[in-house]
């Protein structure tokens, strides 16, 4: 039996391709699958993943899932009619917002709330800053706004009142309230949500909840559906945006935390790679077919941030890994503007119709058909081609569309096209490292997705980084991220008192309280884990100050006199200042729980039948551009390569799920676990 409940399977669904890796803990056996996303119902897609790689739902230990349902839905406006019922006098705040334009320059710009201003319904009640009632909540006018929002057809409502955060007892009953009259489960108090002050991220963030918790709702509860009838009998897991995994049963009840979960699984996997092969710090290199994706990760820890600007005016405050995304991906379409400038992206060509190569019915040039041209890529080898176009035909699309507008040659256009979506996607890396107080050099490039490696080394040549890390399935590693990813549950108590009212109990108790929360929800999860861990920070300010520090708190002991050396030593490294003078503020109290599940081998992945030389891995040659000028370039079969090879470029690797190119005068070598470590010439 425990051979038939031995493998674990990722599933992480990309805005191009559907990825799929299973790995059996027992036998070490790798299965992997590459489909086309189906964007109307990524449920098709990922059944058929399952089908492509052999996967028996009713034999598998366990499924982890990455999606980018509620993402999508936000980006798009494909979300749930939303009511709120809020405290008299405030219901204008989700609109209000900080005094931010969409545009910083001119009056230009739009913005439309999440919801619409007559739908947005008061009632009488109010706390005061410290918690306590003012005026006492109205129930009856809670019961008729219900009735309000229902006869105008909203799905979902929420509730959010002034400084429910220090006490949510009117939140709550109002809630038992509403939740007796609506006749479905999407009920948001905002508190629940986020327990943390300033009432228009709160609002926000419990807007965000309740417009997409019904549709992630229906698309799981689809997906369990078609699991169960396949004979799947175990609860689907489902990745968070701060990188940890959660039940589907408790998911959509906070469906706001899978918001950015796609790029979070990349960045854990990247992590886990990363503490492995003793590589600790790196800047991870995420590009897809519609974005790339760019984060840190510090001694094998990625960077959590709790302030999400997802788009304008729609902040989102969970914690969520640190990502930024730009819209270059290998679908990212070239053009040439008005005013004969040459632009990469944002508009994707996507799954459908895809780049040119595609066959799909594509006809604008991508940085893919780029790739093609300049022949880093064989068309031969191209995944989800449906009717196969030849080199000429790409050709000739790209000399029209752009070559012709600026005077190049097809070949010339498309070393163009690279070179202006490097430089975006160097910018991208620069602000998630340089803008930040953190030095690239001392960092080593992980690159993956099913892009990534083919721009690279050329990444890290622009910003000096000395070692870029191709893991040994790049195309699937955020589904990686699924298989290795760690249940987890994050917490905060707004406090927002100075040091000098609280005392050392005060603080052990919020952090015990939330510690026992999150214990006892992953003991209703059900899923095994071999450890529990708690990871504790504070949000801390001097007095009178806007801004806000995180600091880590190493025990939830610490007492006073302990956050405030922590805060005013992370002060110093962060500004090169001591303000002993002025006493500082705990705004937040942080805990993240954290569920270890069993450990995976990486060593699994890189498992393949290996020739003896490196020579009897080269499947051909053929002419690549590179910067220099065109080349002959060997081609190597990646997984044939030697464990002990070690050469020199320019060379193009080629497996299942990427490409990689490497430049000339780069070095490469394999490591134990057959993650590439090329060394930039």
């Amino acid at each position: 039996m425990s051979s038939e409940r031995s493998l674990t399977v990722g599933i992480d669904v990309g805005g191009t391709f559907t990825d799929l890796l299973a790995i059996d803990s027992v036998s070490g056996v790798v299965k992997l699958a590459k489909v086309p996303t189906t964007v109307d119902n990524q449920a098709i897609g990922f059944m058929a993943a399952l089908a492509q790689a052999g996967a028996d739902p009713a034999t598998l230990q366990a499924v982890v899932h990455g999606t980018t349902t509620t993402t999508n839905a936000l980006l798009e406006r494909k979300i749930a009619r939303v009511g709120l019922i809020t405290t008299k006098g405030f219901r204008d705040v989700l609109e209000l917002g900080r005094r931010t334009r969409p545009q910083p320059y001119g009056l230009r710009g739009t913005f439309r709330p999440l919801i619409e201003r007559e739908l947005r319904l008061e009632v009488a009640e109010r706390m005061d800053a410290d918690g306590k009632v003012l005026i006492p909540l109205d129930e009856a006018a809670v019961e008729e706004a219900t009735r309000k929002l229902l006869a105008q057809d909203c799905e979902a409502v929420v509730i959010h009142f002034l400084h429910s955060y220090i006490n949510p007892t009117h939140e709550r009953r109002a809630a038992e309230i509403v939740r007796g009259l609506w006749p479905n489960p999407y009920v948001t108090a905002g508190h629940a949500i986020l327990s943390e002050y300033r009432e228009y991220e709160r609002g926000v963030t419990a807007a965000v909840n309740a417009s997409v918790q019904p549709v992630l709702d229906r698309y799981l509860t689809r997906l369990r559906t078609e699991l169960s009838a396949k004979g799947f009998d175990r609860d689907l897991l489902v990745m968070q945006g701060n990188g940890g995994t959660i039940s589907s049963q408790l998911i959509a009840h906070a469906a706001v935390n899978t918001v950015m979960s796609g790029p979070a699984s990349g960045v854990m996997a990247a992590a886990y790679t990363g503490r492995a092969s003793g590589h600790p710090n790196l800047i991870t290199y995420d590009m897809g077919g519609t974005s790339t994706d760019v984060g840190l990760i510090e001694d094998a820890v990625p960077q959590v941030s709790g302030e999400l600007e997802l788009e304008y005016a729609m902040p989102i405050h969970v914690p969520m890994v640190d990502v930024h995304t730009i819209g270059a991906g290998g679908g990212s379409i070239a053009s040439v503007d008005s005013a004969g400038m040459l632009r990469v992206g944002p508009e994707s060509a996507g799954a459908r119709p895809g780049p040119i190569c595609y066959g799909r019915g594509g006809m604008e040039p991508t940085i893919t058909d780029a790739n093609l041209v300049l022949g880093r890529l064989n068309p031969d080898r191209l995944l989800g081609v449906d009717h196969p176009v030849t080199l000429d035909h790409v050709r000739a699309i790209v000399l029209d569309k752009v070559g012709q507008r600026l005077g190049l040659d097809a070949e010339a256009a498309a070393a163009a096209i690279l070179r202006i979506a490097n430089d975006r996607m160097a910018g991208a890396i620069r602000l998630v490292s340089l803008s930040r107080g953190h030095d690239p050099r001392d960092f080593a490039l992980f690159a993956f997705g099913g892009a990534g490696p083919l721009h690279a080394t050329a990444l890290a040549r622009e910003l000096a980084i000395p070692t870029v890390l191709v893991p040994a399935r790049p195309g699937i590693t955020n589904a990686l991220g699924c298989v290795v990813a760690d249940l987890r549950h994050d917490y905060v108590r707004t406090v927002n008192k100075p040091l000098s009212g609280l005392d050392d109990a005060t603080v052990a108790r919020i952090y015990a309280e939330q510690s026992t929360e999150g214990e006892t929800t992953i003991g209703r999860e059900g899923v095994p884990v071999r450890e529990l861990r708690r990871v504790h920070t504070a949000d801390m300010q001097f007095q009178g100050q806007s801004h806000i520090l995180s600091v880590g708190v190493d025990r939830p002991d610490i007492g006073v006199a302990g956050l405030h050396k922590v805060f005013a030593a992370a002060y110093f490294r962060r500004f090169g200042i001591e303000l002993a003078e002025i006493p500082p503020v705990l705004v937040n109290l942080h805990t993240a729980v954290i569920g270890v599940r069993p450990e995976i081998s990486l060593a699994a992945l890189a498992a393949t039948e290996r020739a003896p030389t490196l020579k009897a891995a080269q499947v051909g040659e053929r002419r690549v551009w590179f910067t220099d000028g065109w080349r002959q370039t060997p081609v190597y079969a990646r997984e044939k390569l030697p464990r002990d090879a070690v050469f020199e470029g320019p060379a193009i690797l080629e497996q299942l799920d990427c490409t990689t190119v490497v430049e000339p005068g780069d070095r490469v070598r394999q490591d134990k676990l057959g993650n590439l470590l090329i060394t930039v010439g």
